[in-house]
């Protein structure tokens, strides 16, 4: 069976990037992850404005959160490089720390949450995408050695 590949873009004349299912993978996969990291992202937001605010630590860290997310997002979907998918995992990584440790009897900066609401069950499933995905995504780019 032969495949045929199919210019998918073209930048002065010259083929950019082909039509593969390796492309299309890689392309459903990392719209599957930035809509991930952007959800975390705007709920965070939206728990940020919804008065997390007014915490000293955490609440910068909320803002910066929402805006990572959202930054990430679109890195994923414009630019095609090992960066952003790295920067997904990070983020995932990070999240999850930061809720699981404020879980614990000593919270996290003051902060104490539970494992109940729409808001933390969302952003514990988003992140956990963002964090598989991210690793599913850098394998699934790696270079290539031609033998």
């Amino acid at each position: 069976m032969t495949q045929t590949l199919a210019p998918t873009s073209t930048m002065r004349g010259r083929l950019t990037t082909w039509d593969t299912p390796r492309t299309r993978t890689s392309d459903l996969l990392r719209g599957v992850t930035a809509a991930a990291v952007m959800l975390s992202g705007v709920i965070h937001l939206d728990l940020w404005a919804g008065g997390m605010k007014v915490l000293d630590v955490v609440g910068p860290a909320f803002l910066l959160n929402a805006i990572g997310g959202i930054v990430i997002g679109l890195l994923l979907t414009t630019w095609h490089h090992w960066v952003p998918p790295f920067l997904a995992f990070g983020f995932g990584v990070s999240t999850l720390t930061a809720f699981l440790w404020s879980t614990t009897p000593g919270g996290f900066f003051d902060v104490h949450e539970e494992w109940s609401g729409w808001a933390i069950w969302t952003c514990f499933v988003a992140e956990v995408v963002a964090v598989v995905l991210g690793l599913v995504i850098l394998w699934v780019e790696r270079p290539r050695v031609r033998r």
